[in-house]
């Protein structure tokens, strides 16, 4: 696979990204998709063959921009004093074989990994899922942690699928998105929709939504919803 050639990373747009990652994390405790030091968030780095993301083990109340780190897309670290995410050489695997991702998360939000431990996907059944995700949340092969096994299993079940998130079977949540901010969008909706469509099933088996229907909310929501690029609010999820 190329790569693109070998040249100086502006330092600004790092740091930038050290922040934007750092900040992000927190957003994965706001909404309670992440318990002690699990989950990670990672960005890849605009034009190189660079991404940033959390290290190894530290407490989300202790984490700083200065602290993330920056790795190759082999997952070597470029920059940082602390041993990157036991996850690294999966968010590794994912940017190397997806170049439209821009970013990759980790989660393991209750709801979502109840579905991921029975190996079922999360059924599209809200217009809310039809809008993010375009299908059905779809489940990934069991991998153990600690090459790119799960790189693997991400790439191989979303490729060619709308959804941008993946249950891991007896695992977790992966997300991606064109840059940290959407994948960790993604996990926020995948968990709401996780739990909800778990609720419904206690009432009884969810209604389907026609294969149709879903195709036209997906494409409203991903080209029409929203501002312009050029009035969006970056902070504006719906």
């Amino acid at each position: 696979m190329s790569r693109n050639p070998a040249r100086p990373t502006p330092p600004a747009t790092v740091t930038s990204l050290r922040q934007q990652v750092s900040d992000l994390h927190h957003e994965l405790v706001r909404y309670e998709l992440v318990v002690w030091t699990a989950g990670n968030v990672s960005a890849r780095v605009p034009g190189q063959d660079l991404f940033v993301i959390k290290p190894s083990g530290v407490g989300y109340e202790l984490l700083v921009p200065s602290s993330m780190i920056v790795c190759d897309l082999d997952g070597r670290v470029v920059e940082g004093d602390l041993s990157p995410s036991s996850d690294t050489a999966a968010h590794a695997y994912v940017y190397r074989h997806l170049p439209e991702v821009g970013g990759v998360v980790h989660t393991h939000s209750t709801y979502a990994c109840a579905w991921a431990a029975r190996g079922e996907p999360v059924p599209c059944v809200l217009t809310a899922m039809a809008d993010e995700f375009g299908a059905e949340i779809p489940v990934g092969p069991f991998a153990l942690i600690g090459d790119d096994s799960i790189g693997r299993g991400i790439v191989d079940t979303l490729k060619g699928h709308r959804s941008p998130a993946v249950l891991m079977q007896n695992h977790g949540v992966f997300t991606i998105g064109k840059d940290a901010r959407a994948a960790v969008k993604a996990a926020v909706m995948c968990e709401d929709v996780a739990r909800t469509v778990h609720i419904s099933r206690q009432l009884g088996e969810p209604l389907p939504i026609e294969r149709a229907s879903i195709d036209r909310l997906y494409d409203r929501y991903q080209n029409v919803y929203g501002q312009s690029a050029a009035t969006n609010d970056p902070g504006a999820s719906r």
